[in-house]
């Protein structure tokens, strides 16, 4: 669509008009075509249920950014600790009757992800023909190993291929980047030797990993080949290292026959393991997946974000947790007790419980961790994670029934009745980490940075005083309380909350509520300062019932006049501000306080990223929440319902770009409103999928 504007000189603009479709579609592959007209490169993802990945490039061969590797292995034999990048890249090519061909931009027909990635090439093989050459990849479930399999589907028995494969390797945090010197060199060399007993070769930099490339046939040349300078094109837009470095030891030269799969494992710490199966895997035009759920694309999107959640799921020692993005994310306790409402909804009840359990066995006078890094979990500064994880108990109570608050924690601890209680009442006479609920009011202070806005070093958003998702998690923990202990003064105290809520948070002349009311410690909420500056924390209140009616309705047209995007929702909305809202970095100033929004998340993390952050920058896991929203403030309207369903369909578009399969962190809030963050986010996802249940049972 093109605008064109009248006035003292004439200006136009160009723009794509976005509309949320009623019937999303949601592929489980891309062809070469599709590609093309993708906003960004579609990364593939694999995880192996221990917090290990494989981020691997549409374009075999090719990185972007530092955290795209073939296998980011996670050395801890119980909990997700970090990830070890120890394989970079893969590099293929094709030698189809002395036709030589490099895999990767070229030749590409399809591909995709799912519990294996895969990608369908077609090659010339001379006098007009040519031939398909299928690589499908696989993570071992628990294992940090990845299987590849070289296929060719559609070569004539007498044609000769072989396949040449260099693996390049590296031994370094996922945060770092390897850079070659003299000395890095000799580690490598010093660390690598080819296999005794079969094809491939053995990486052993440290007494506690050693990686494995072994191949099912064929033979490894040991050719020592440096990488340098291999671009980061992500790091460099944000300022950081633009480049690393990698080292090959040799190349593998693999012959491929006509109906027979050639292997290749790369494994860490643990024996290889054997080829890939030839199974049957989805390329475009094939019907892949289940029949019952590709009846419509509504189906199918339930189907993919359920598929979508198995990347996150890990275990942590005998329980679960959630990892809360990829690449760069580990498990975190607000993530995962958001996250882990979306396990609910899908009837994944089993995971569920090991989740909910692990942050409960942890609370300790009304805090949980807000992230836990190995076996510690001293880190308790969030006021809204134990409140997240006292709604997940009441959502699974409903789910197994009501006796499921007598059930231990964990073997020999409390119920999860007691746990519930003890988050109530520490609320109510303060906590060790200065959570207080105000005895005036009954609303409830949280401290600095506790929400899920939380950046600091600057600080983008403080938040400091009475926010306004934390009073509605609140309140929705009183009125539990109250039907468990109908006796035991929870429903006074939810009473007071309630009006007290209505009174100080709704601002009548704007048809919004407050954000927060900004207080310091001791200040009672009446005389707290108002911050009406509309943000996406409004429509909590809406989704969990906190308010209705005239209201409800109110936040949810502010929300999609100003806030709402394709996929996600604005955490700020780019007015001019009613409350100035400063962030400030070693005192300087950097942004407008008058006009705060800040749509676009790139730069250098300091000045421009945490700034952005939740400053304007768009969230995905708020765009199901204004769906939840919209329903619960129209009940009963068949409209409400429809236009939840097409705004809850625009997330299909975002999981066929990005990380395929996924639903990212981020988008600018600015169009076009590129994908940002993590492109693999647990709540984006789980959210999605809760809600897309809620409407289902509506449809």
């Amino acid at each position: 669509m093109e605008l064109t504007f009248f006035g003292d000189k004439v200006s136009r603009l160009s723009s794509v008009i976005e509309f949320p479709p009623y019937e999303p579609n949601v592929f489980p592959g891309c062809s070469d075509s599709v590609l093309a007209n993708c906003r960004q490169l579609p990364m593939l993802l694999l995880t192996n249920g221990g917090g290990a990945m494989s981020r691997m490039s549409a374009w075999l061969g090719e990185v972007q950014s530092k955290y795209d590797c073939v296998l980011a292995a996670n050395l801890h034999s119980r909990l997700p600790v970090g990830r070890q990048v120890m394989a970079k890249r893969l590099r293929v090519w094709v030698n189809a009757n002395s036709f030589l061909s490099e895999l990767g931009r070229i030749r590409l027909i399809s591909f995709g992800a799912g519990e294996r990635a895969w990608w369908l090439y077609e090659v010339p093989a001379g006098e007009s023909r040519s031939v398909r050459l299928k690589i499908t990849a696989e993570m071992l479930h628990g294992e940090n190993s990845i299987r590849f399999c070289f296929e060719a589907n559609s070569a004539k028995q007498s044609e000769e291929i072989e396949i040449t494969v260099r693996l390049d390797v590296e031994d370094r945090s996922f945060h770092g980047e390897t850079k070659l010197d003299a000395e890095t060199e000799k580690h490598f060399r010093d660390a690598t030797s080819p296999l005794d007993e079969g094809v491939g070769f053995a990486f052993s930099p440290s007494r506690d990993r050693r990686l494995v490339a072994r191949a099912t046939c064929g033979r490894f040349f040991a050719e020592e080949e440096w990488c340098r300078d291999i671009p980061h094109s992500v790091e460099a837009t944000r300022g950081q290292e633009a480049s690393g470095d990698a080292f090959s030891p040799g190349w593998f030269q693999l012959p491929v026959e006509l109906g027979q799969a050639t292997g290749l494992t790369i494994s860490i710490n643990e024996p290889a393991a054997q080829p890939l199966d030839q199974e049957e895997d989805p390329v475009e035009g094939d019907d892949a997946g289940n029949e019952e759920v590709r009846d419509t694309g509504w189906q199918r999107l339930g189907q993919a974000l359920n598929s979508a959640m198995n990347a996150f799921v890990v275990r942590r020692g005998q329980a679960k947790s959630i990892i809360a993005g990829y690449p760069w994310f580990l498990d975190w306790g607000r993530d995962s007790l958001i996250a882990v409402r979306g396990l609910i909804a899908a009837g994944r009840l089993d995971e569920a419980r090991a989740v909910v359990g692990l942050f409960a066995s942890h609370e300790k006078d009304g805090t949980i961790p807000n992230a836990i890094f190995g076996d510690n979990d001293s880190n308790r500064e969030t006021s809204d994670a134990p409140l997240w994880l006292a709604l997940a108990i009441e959502e699974l109570a409903a789910k197994l029934g009501k006796d499921f608050y007598a059930q231990k924690v964990s073997e020999g601890s409390r119920t999860f009745l007691s746990v519930v209680k003890s988050i109530g009442e520490s609320y109510s006479v303060g906590t060790p980490n200065g959570i207080l609920m105000d005895a005036e009011t009954g609303l409830v202070f949280s401290p600095v940075h506790f929400t899920w806005m939380d950046t600091n070093h600057p600080a983008g958003t403080q938040r400091e005083g009475y926010p306004v998702e934390i009073q509605a998690l609140w309140i929705r923990l009183l009125s539990q309380l109250a039907k468990l202990e109908p006796s035991g003064g929870w429903l006074s105290r939810l009473a007071k909350a309630e009006q007290s809520f209505v009174d100080l948070f709704w601002c009548d002349e704007r048809g919004w509520l407050a954000d927060c009311l900004l207080a310091k410690p001791g200040q009672s909420a009446p005389e707290a300062t108002i911050d009406a500056n509309l943000r996406c924390n409004i429509l909590i209140a809406v989704s969990l019932g906190v308010v209705s009616d005239k209201i409800a309705r109110a936040n949810v047209d502010a929300a999609a006049r100003h806030l709402v995007i394709p996929g996600a929702v604005r955490s700020l909305a780019s007015l001019p501000a009613l409350t100035p809202h400063e962030v400030r970095h070693d005192g300087q100033l950097l942004n407008d306080p008058a006009n705060p929004y800040w749509g676009r998340y790139e730069g250098d993390e300091d000045t421009r990223r945490k700034p952005a952050y939740h400053n304007g920058t768009a969230w995905t896991w708020f765009l199901p929440q204004f769906c939840e929203a919209l329903v619960r403030a129209w009940p009963n309207d068949p409209d409400a319902v429809e236009a939840a369903n097409g705004y809850l369909g625009s997330v299909a578009g975002l999981m066929n770009d990005g990380c395929l399969g996924q639903v990212p962190e981020l988008l600018d809030g600015d169009t076009p409103h590129r994908q940002r963050g993590c492109d693999a986010q647990a709540w984006g996802v789980s959210e999605a999928l809760r809600v897309w249940h809620l409407l289902d049972e509506l449809n």
